[in-house]
């Protein structure tokens, strides 16, 4: 093509050319206030064109290398636990510290099923745990005992040293992480306390695993070079300390960090500065907790079990009840927001005393499962008690921190959202509920008149009151 084949373009300030016939213009879709767009696919996989993004904001790509990141941790921590303790002494640690891992697990668990997490953050603490925070405290821990010794020409002082002050800062920092990218980046499933404490259980039990195959292992290979065995072995003896008297020992210092950052996930979006000293005041909580414990044998022949008894058990005892508080605390909160929706009709009338009861959720979903369709309807059932519990929690947290603002602006479109899911399983998880809270004795209704009721405890309809998108 020619320079002379171009179409002239004007100088500045100079009238364009009209088009010729080769370049006649082309109609194009009118622009109206609000422009309907019917040959765009409702499917987004089908459309011909979609928004680039960058590689690194694919979910794929970071979900693959989170998990190669803590199987690269995974092997290299076992590799150095098998060489320390020797084949033979891995397994037998391994056969060993994997017994208490399914009941802590199950324990936590149970605290967290009135609102109950998606899977993938508890694998993700537990990993980050067995693997991560392991790998750190080991290379850190030997690291830092070793130049202690080299600078101080004391190996003695530097064990101690390391064990009390090095050892807790190190492992309650490095397990911590593993709450903190939760908290930052699964924000929306970090709604209360029992969260913080349900992920730092989780996060201490993968490290108390690793940890307790380390210790197992090296106990087994000290019976093997002084041929013992038994009762009276070294072996037998960690086994009892560690996973008998106190397999709860790593979850109690970890769960302290959680409950700060429990409290500091319920403080309200201004009040940040709550959002930066509770995490450390629990993290600081935990490492002088694991201090005391590590240095326990330090105050004589009965330290360790003053210490394990004087201080230990009642902590215990007192986490433990915070945690069962919390959980109960969470199911008052839904008994008491979730009335306003059945005032309005969203609900039975029953229902949110059933939504209360972890008792009459399971005779919810036994019933479904046995008189109304088997399985699926009992996944139905257990999906209703689930957007139920986050819709109480959504408009507790929205007008309990918002005050005299009102609700954030995403507060209706959530609450939208939850009243679609549960409107669409209410007939299946309806009668279920109804059923469970008589069944339990949670709600009776008043003698009326009329025919019976197809569904017993089936309570009258008020009018409604609350109801801001049925129309």
């Amino acid at each position: 093509m020619s320079f002379e084949s171009l179409p002239h373009r004007p100088h500045p300030g100079q009238a364009p050319q009209q088009a010729g016939s080769a370049f006649s213009a082309q109609p194009v879709p009118a622009c109206a206030d609000e422009p309907r767009f019917d040959a765009v696919p409702p499917d987004r996989a089908k459309w011909r064109y979609r928004p680039r993004r960058d590689f690194w904001r694919s979910k794929a790509v970071r979900a693959g290398a989170l998990i190669t990141l803590l199987a690269l941790c995974g092997l290299v921590i076992f590799a150095l636990v098998r060489d320390e303790t020797g084949t033979e002494g891995f397994l037998v640690g391994l056969g060993l510290a994997v017994l208490p891992v399914p009941l802590l697990a199950a324990a936590f668990r149970w605290l967290d099923r009135v609102d109950p997490g998606p899977w993938r953050n508890l694998f993700f603490a537990l990993a980050w745990g067995a693997c991560a925070a392991a790998l750190v405290a080991i290379i850190a821990n030997s690291f830092a005992t070793r130049w202690i010794a080299t600078a101080t020409a004391d190996p003695s002082s530097a064990d101690h040293l390391g064990a009390g002050v090095i050892a807790p800062i190190v492992e309650e920092s490095a397990k911590a992480a593993a709450v903190l990218l939760l908290f930052l980046f699964r924000r929306r499933d970090f709604k209360s306390l029992v969260d913080g404490v349900v992920f730092a259980g989780f996060t201490a039990t993968g490290f108390a695993f690793t940890e307790n195959i380390l210790y197992l292992g090296n106990a087994f290979g000290e019976d093997q070079a002084s041929h013992s065995g038994g009762l009276a072995s070294t072996t037998a003896a960690t086994f009892f300390v560690r996973v008998v008297m106190s397999p709860f020992a790593h979850p109690l210092f970890t769960v302290m960090t959680g409950i700060g950052f429990g409290v500091a996930a319920l403080a309200p979006s201004g009040r940040r500065l709550r959002r930066v000293v509770f995490p450390l005041l629990g993290l600081v909580c935990a490492m002088g907790m694991h201090a005391l414990w590590n240095s326990s044998t330090l105050f004589g022949a009965y330290g360790f079990l003053i210490v394990y008894g004087g201080f230990m058990v009642p902590a215990f005892g007192l986490v433990t009840w915070l945690a069962i508080w919390s959980r109960q605390r969470e199911l008052r909160t839904v008994a008491a927001e979730l009335p306003a929706y059945a005032a309005a009709g969203w609900l039975g009338l029953a229902e949110p005393f059933a939504l209360s009861s972890m008792r009459a959720r399971a005779t919810a979903r036994e019933f479904a499962q046995h008189r109304l369709g088997g399985k699926s309807a009992a996944r139905a059932v257990a999906e209703y008690e689930a957007f139920a519990t986050a819709l109480a929690f959504l408009r507790h947290r929205a007008y309990r921190s918002a005050g005299a603002t009102g609700p954030g602006p995403d507060f209706a479109a959530r609450e939208q959202e939850l009243l679609h899911h549960l409107w669409e399983r209410k007939p299946v998880a309806g009668p279920a509920l109804l059923y469970a809270a008589g069944a339990t004795g949670r709600a009776w209704p008043p003698p009326h008149p009329g025919p019976p009721s197809p569904y017993p405890y089936w309570p009258p309809t008020p009018p409604p009151t609350y109801n801001p998108y049925l129309t």
